[in-house]
């Protein structure tokens, strides 16, 4: 048909990037590059301390938190659903041990 425009298809790449800027591209671009979960797992502690340092009354955050960094965890090492979840509360009393800790609650004075 005179007139008709064809669409091309376009490509997710090409789709996300257009609302990206230029330094999130170049971000983008070396995210890339990187294979496996295990920085994201270390950056995901690292921030979770961190929060906990600056939050430590804020215990919703710490759980979300926590559940992110177990997700990431089972995923990178496979951890079957119910593994998952014994790390999950395994990981959810240190977190509480941690916040008693920063709050003096384990007896001693700090």
């Amino acid at each position: 048909m005179p007139g008709k425009r064809t669409r091309r298809p376009v490509s997710a790449q090409a789709f996300y990037e257009r609302a990206l800027t230029e330094a999130e591209r170049e971000a983008l671009a070396a995210a890339r590059e990187v294979e496996g979960l295990d920085q994201e797992i270390a950056v995901l502690r690292a921030k979770l301390w961190a929060a906990l340092q600056e939050h430590p009354e804020d215990l919703p955050l710490m759980y979300r938190g926590l559940d992110l960094l177990i997700r990431a965890v089972r995923t990178r090492y496979r951890i079957s659903q119910e593994d998952g979840e014994t790390l999950g509360e395994r990981a959810a009393a240190l977190l509480r041990q941690m916040g008693d800790l920063l709050h003096g609650e384990d007896g001693h004075d700090g």
